[in-house]
């Protein structure tokens, strides 16, 4: 019988939280980055992002986490009511590659 090992998480001495409405995706055939930043609207005509925090995930990492934020949104729907997106003008540069994911 082969038994699980026993999984302790902690968290580092760098560990910290942060608010991010920003995400960039960035892909290659090694893996996915993920860049997590604040963007901040000062005027009609400029959005600025601030980048903070940029992760790199395995192929199976990123279809892992897919999988995994589509099921707690599917909870969190039946939960509180449908998400809606805001307009993708807001953020024309958005999808792969460049720009940030909402």
């Amino acid at each position: 019988m082969h038994s699980s090992p026993n999984i302790e998480i902690v968290q580092s001495p760098d560990y910290r939280d942060g608010y991010a409405n920003s995400v960039q995706v960035r892909a290659s055939v090694w893996d996915f980055m993920l860049v997590f930043g604040a963007a901040r609207q000062d005027s009609a005509n400029e959005v600025v992002l601030r980048n903070f925090q940029g992760v790199y995930l395995s192929p199976q990492q990123a279809k892992a986490l897919w999988n995994l934020l589509g099921q707690n949104l599917a909870q969190y729907e039946q939960a509180f009511g449908a998400i809606t997106l805001e307009p993708a003008q807001a953020f024309p540069n958005s999808g792969m590659g460049n720009g940030p994911i909402h």
